[in-house]
């Protein structure tokens, strides 16, 4: 199986997007539009991406009411977005409005289906969550079964878990696995990081690599990097 590196462009304008897309070069042709850059530039900045020959993962997590998460969907499938995220915890009937939206647009939009953030630990998904003793394991593996049920094309979580869910699903869910960092690369604030090679080794179909790559002296030399940890 192929992991698909994807690199975030978390920055605050389509001009420092641009940037970061022209220093890669055609190292990487698939980028994250996050709730920065979406807020900032708007559809304008996935239509510029795509017009350069790019995939984009409009992740924005989306967790609202059924008919709105529906609408918003389908507007992602007809911008072109490839991958776009819900939050399981919005329930399934919501994911499956998701999917459903994602096929009016009438592209290939695959929706995926966010389980625990990579910024919580075991500690801070207790506080969220307002219960004791909740193990982060046991929280993705109940949320994608949720999100299977859903007819979501695949979850986000964390390296850690990946490999537990792939055993645990097999080919019915895709897997990215957000908050990659190189070997020695700081994790700022992301707790359950992972390595392209980890992730890769443990089943992910795509990875999502940040500060990483764009916040590199030399941002070709660390894709590239990259691409060999998973290739």
């Amino acid at each position: 199986m192929k992991t698909v590196p994807i690199v975030a462009l978390d920055v605050p304008s389509q001009e420092a997007a641009s940037i970061i897309a022209s220093a890669i070069g055609d190292l990487c042709r698939f980028y994250k539009v996050g709730a920065e850059l979406s807020t900032s530039a708007g559809p304008a900045v996935v239509r510029f991406l795509r017009d350069h020959g790019n995939e984009v993962f409009l992740d924005l997590k989306w967790h609202d009411i059924p008919n709105t998460i529906r609408g918003a969907a389908r507007s992602a499938a007809r911008l072109g977005a490839r991958l776009v995220t819900v939050h399981a915890t919005g329930g399934i009937a919501m994911m499956r409005a998701a999917v459903d939206g994602a096929r009016q647009g009438g592209s290939d939009t695959k929706v995926l289906a966010v389980t625990v953030l990579t910024s919580f630990d075991a500690g801070r998904l207790n506080e969220a969550w307002g219960r004791p003793n909740i193990v982060v394991m046991d929280e993705v593996l109940r949320l994608a079964g949720q999100a299977q049920e859903a007819g979501v094309q695949g979850i986000v979580c964390g390296g850690a878990e990946a490999a537990a869910v792939r055993k645990r699903y097999g080919d019915a869910l895709e897997i990215l696995v957000p908050g990659v960092r190189l070997a020695g690369a700081a994790s700022n604030d992301q707790v359950r990081v992972a390595t392209p090679q980890e992730a890769a080794a443990a089943g992910a179909n795509y990875i999502v690599v940040g500060r990483t790559v764009t916040a590199s002296p030399a941002p070709r030399d660390a894709m590239r990097r990259v691409i060999d940890a998973v290739a």
